[in-house]
């Protein structure tokens, strides 16, 4: 089933026009002159970890430690996020290396 080109232009105006609400409202909401809310602030600061911890959660959600690799691969990948993070206290960099050791071992060793 395909969409007419009716529907593929309001598909696109609709991601468009939701796009631009997301990145507009915050400059209206806190514009430049006036101080950000306490609120705001401490979601920016909690924020980041919450995600860190789901992320963790998430991709452990099916490992089995007395099947398959038992999870040795994941492991190790976490210790290396851990110790990346640790390390360079750059949230990116710390899930793109586990994410690459993790491939590396998945796809090489196990």
């Amino acid at each position: 089933m395909s969409m007419t080109v009716t529907q593929q232009i309001i598909t696109i105006a609709v991601v468009v026009f939701g796009t631009m609400l997301t990145r507009f409202l915050p400059f209206l909401f806190f514009p430049a002159g006036k101080e950000t809310p306490e609120y705001i602030r401490y979601l920016g600061k909690v924020l980041p970890a919450a995600v860190f911890g789901l992320l963790v959660v998430y991709c452990l959600k099916n490992v089995n430690i007395f099947e398959g690799s038992h999870g040795i691969p994941e492991a190790v990948s976490i210790a290396v996020v851990v110790l990346l993070h640790l390390w360079k206290r750059q949230m990116l960099l710390s899930i793109a290396g586990g994410t690459i050791c993790y491939m590396l071992l998945v796809q090489f060793l196990f």
